[in-house]
């Protein structure tokens, strides 16, 4: 009995541990963004000084800062980018999952690769291609390069669950008359919801965090929220905005932490549909 209780006391302690270590950031730019400028370095770890000028501050233009533009930005990145990621994992993981073809190794090796290559790595040779393209500053140089970055993930996570997913499902829809592709669309699609939402928000907020590459493939039209922050402007040279800037964080955050929680049965759904043999 005794064991069993120090048992469940490790447990939960475990995952309070987790959960401030994973929150605590998040819950200090929180903190920061609602305490006034003057403030900003105040050490009490609960709100003080509480204002909401640091959000108008962070939304406003006057400072040549265009937050809200960038958001937009963001959001038309990374749904362009979700959007071909899911459409074309989701009939190659279906190919590798299902298909035996010449060369289906060598495929699934090249997916592994791409995943695993280093992202700095493509920094100036992608700034050499669209320099010369003339794609600098434009959403094709930021959306291609976080397709191939998205797209392995999705076909992965895909890939595991078009495996568990029984042949006689297929199978039966054939017999009843339905082609492969109706078969695919009708039975197999429907089945993979879980996991294709899943991959869609991995993917979405993969691309809304990307900086890397989006601060040197940008310009100031076309900047995503991730640059727009980095480049914040104070009241002076000398001034760095921090409370506006922790401001500007929760803004974007904070839609993600929301989305995140409304839909995590979904997100765990898909990320253990393929876990299980039927």
């Amino acid at each position: 009995m005794k064991k069993s209780t120090m048992s469940v006391v490790g447990h939960y302690a475990g995952i309070l541990f987790i959960m401030f270590w994973g929150l605590a950031p998040f819950y200090w730019m929180v903190i920061t963004a609602l305490r006034d400028s003057g403030h900003t370095f105040d050490t009490t770890p609960w709100p003080t000084h509480v204002t909401m000028d640091n959000f108008r501050d962070a939304i406003a233009t006057d400072r040549g800062n265009d937050f809200l533009s960038a958001i937009v930005n963001s959001l038309a990145i990374s749904l362009a980018t979700t959007a071909v990621a899911v459409a074309v994992g989701v009939f190659t993981a279906y190919a590798l999952a299902r298909l035996n073809f010449p060369g289906k190794g060598i495929v699934t090796g090249i997916i592994l690769a791409a995943s695993m290559f280093p992202g700095i790595a493509l920094v100036t040779p992608l700034f050499q291609l669209f320099g010369d393209l003339g794609w600098i500053g434009t959403y094709r140089a930021m959306i291609i390069p976080n397709i191939s970055f998205a797209l392995p993930l999705t076909v992965y996570t895909l890939v595991s669950f078009f495996r568990q997913l029984p042949w006689e499902l297929e199978e039966a829809a054939r017999v009843d008359g339905a082609s492969k592709g109706q078969a695919f669309r009708l039975v197999l699609l429907p089945l993979a919801a879980p996991a294709l939402f899943t991959t869609a928000i991995i993917a979405f907020i993969t691309t809304w965090n990307e900086y890397m590459l989006a601060s040197q493939l940008s310009n100031t039209d076309t900047e995503p929220v991730t640059v727009a922050i980095a480049r914040f402007a104070g009241p002076s040279n000398f001034e760095f905005p921090y409370a506006s800037t922790m401001a500007a964080g929760a803004l974007v955050t904070i839609p993600l932490v929301i989305m995140v929680l409304v839909f995590q049965h979904r997100i765990v759904a898909g990320l253990t549909a393929g876990g299980v043999k039927s």
